[in-house]
């Protein structure tokens, strides 16, 4: 059974920096991607950020790019975001997901096999 269990989030203020971490296990090689996706208080769940384990290729939200590095170890377990230049409007709970071979993509909801707990992040202006 794949599990992922995140790390890091907490609170910081506008401008500052938060590193998030997912630890997956489970899986046997079979993963197709990852991706990190956040909710806001009254707003629709949306992806921020995917990693695709094949290519290593990478996709950002426009809302995120140029401040946001998803990657991962080489060992493949864990993913990493790092969340640069911190605004207000990244105040969310953040989760890891994953969704294995076998068709379709980390870039919705419904596609997603696993979910990790989630994690939040607040920022402050």
């Amino acid at each position: 059974q794949v599990q992922l269990v995140e790390s890091g989030g907490g609170s910081v203020q506008a401008g500052g920096s938060l590193r998030l971490s997912c630890a997956a296990s489970g899986y046997g090689g079979s993963m197709y991607c990852m991706a990190w996706f956040r909710q806001a208080p009254g707003k629709e769940r949306e992806g921020v950020a995917r990693f695709y384990f094949g290519t290593g290729g990478t996709y950002y939200a426009n809302s995120v790019k140029g401040r946001f590095t998803i990657s991962l170890d080489n060992a493949g377990s864990t993913l990493t975001l790092q969340m640069n230049s911190l605004k207000s409007e990244d105040t969310a709970m953040y989760y890891c997901a994953a969704r294995l071979r076998g068709g379709g993509d980390c870039n919705t909801e419904t596609n997603i096999n696993y979910w990790g707990q989630g994690t939040q992040v607040t920022v402050s202006s």
